[in-house]
């Protein structure tokens, strides 16, 4: 099943390009993980330190295995070091589920 991970973080100023260098080595790299199909990256009106990024996985599994790779753990604490607080992760599911289990 199709899984869209949403990523929330917000940055500190003054630091932008340092930012969007780590945030382009991370999809660099995201896009060469087994299951990763595209991602996008948001920038709310009026606030662009505030970023989202929807990421979409064939699977959540193919996520989990990304998410939990030392790769990505190491680029995750880089990029925290420019964040005003903790990055903020949602995970959905395509569709509408046919039973609540």
């Amino acid at each position: 099943m199709i899984a869209k991970i949403l990523i929330k973080r917000r940055f500190k100023e003054g630091k932008t390009p340092q930012i969007l260098s780590l945030l382009n080595d991370l999809r660099s790299r995201a896009m060469h993980q087994p299951g990763y199909i595209y991602g996008e990256t948001l920038s709310k009106k009026g606030f662009p330190l505030n970023l989202i990024v929807i990421s979409t996985w064939q699977s959540p599994e193919h996520w989990y295995e990304w998410r939990d790779s030392q790769e990505r753990r190491q680029l995750e604490s880089i990029l925290e070091l420019y964040q005003t607080r903790p990055t903020d992760y949602e995970e959905f599911l395509l569709g509408f589920p046919l039973s609540s289990e």
